[in-house]
């Protein structure tokens, strides 16, 4: 097909602002007709910045304009799985942030909504396009580090709040679902997901360290897949320095990210070799392209609604597990099982 995709944009927020917007437009087959904002004037005003032509007074007006095709959500956490419904009734493919909704039984909800309604549902896991993340993934089935025991990924990102002042809403339970975990970790447990496929059980702690806030500052995960592969994931925001190493650790060697975000690969053990593998400026264009790509050709995208609720079980099975204090196991990524 020759047409481009015609895109509405919910959420006109920080992640719009670094990179959504810049993504859709600049991306081959796409391109942003309108936006949608509660406060008239920071729509106007969002909408000069950017040079985009329609701006809606609410989300429901967006929907109602025929010459879309897709939305994004960028949004926080409690209305995703509301907002993907009303787009998909109204027949708009959907590509919404992470995490995809405030538990897996919203993401379910979701899935059912595009599909019924035949729409395509795609969740923002963009380091699922990273290079790095790529070439883990090749050299895993080469075997190059052997058989794998160990996933390893340590988040720190310092955040300070004082007392009295007001939290974003992702520090806030009932508007992003938790805390460093739901926002920031989610991340790096898809990227899990994608390696290693269904974890069997899940062991977790949660704290409020430093932060001010009802959700965790500070949460450690040990997940166990299929297989007897381990991973260990350590997030935090209490700490100075900031960290983001993820490395795998097999029979025959090591592989090392450090940071993720980067784009070196080590590769440690018989054949040693270190890998340059940059990943795209704007980190959501390869996210946008394969999804206009999806809309255009009539296929699944990289992360559908069906990838996307891997990362909210494994979160659900942790919290579970933090509050009872008891491992957690899970059903092939079904749902969760009986602590």
């Amino acid at each position: 097909m020759d047409r481009d995709v015609t895109w509405g944009l919910a959420g006109c927020g920080d992640i719009a602002e670094k990179r959504v917007v810049k993504a859709i437009q600049e991306s081959a087959r796409g391109n942003l007709a309108g936006c949608t904002r509660r406060d008239p004037q920071r729509l106007a005003e969002f909408q000069s910045r950017h040079s985009i032509a329609k701006g809606y007074a609410d989300f429901r007006e967006m929907l109602g304009d025929p010459e879309l095709a897709a939305v994004y959500l960028a949004t926080p956490v409690w209305l995703h799985s509301s907002q993907t419904i009303e787009a998909a009734e109204n027949g708009k493919h959907v590509l919404c942030e992470k995490p995809m909704a405030m538990n897996p039984q919203e993401c379910r909800r979701m899935i059912d909504a595009c599909r019924g309604n035949g729409v395509t549902l795609g969740v923002a896991y963009y380091r699922r396009f990273y290079p790095v993340v790529l070439k883990m993934k090749e050299l895993l089935g080469q075997g190059a580090i052997g058989r794998p025991i160990l996933a390893r990924s340590t988040l720190v990102e310092h955040a300070r709040l004082d007392e009295g002042e007001h939290p974003g809403w992702r520090f806030v339970r009932n508007q992003g679902g938790g805390g460093l975990l739901m926002d920031m970790a989610s991340h790096r447990l898809d990227v899990l997901a994608m390696l290693f496929g269904p974890p069997e059980s899940v062991s977790a702690f949660t704290d409020t360290r430093v932060c001010p806030i009802d959700v965790e500052d500070t949460g450690s995960l040990l997940i166990r897949f299929a297989g007897g592969i381990h991973a260990m994931v350590f997030a935090s925001h209490c700490v100075e320095a900031p960290r983001d190493d993820f490395e795998i650790l097999g029979t025959e060697g090591c592989l090392r990210s450090a940071p993720l975000n980067g784009d070196r690969l080590e590769l440690t053990g018989a054949g040693g070799k270190t890998f340059s593998v940059p990943k795209a400026e704007n980190v959501h264009q390869p996210l946008i392209e394969d999804f206009n790509g999806a809309i255009l050709e009539d296929r699944p995208p990289a992360v559908p609604g069906e990838e996307g609720v891997k990362a909210s079980l494994l979160l659900e099975a942790a919290y579970r597990s933090a509050r009872s204090g008891r491992v957690v196991r899970l059903d092939r990524f079904t749902g969760c099982g009986a602590g």
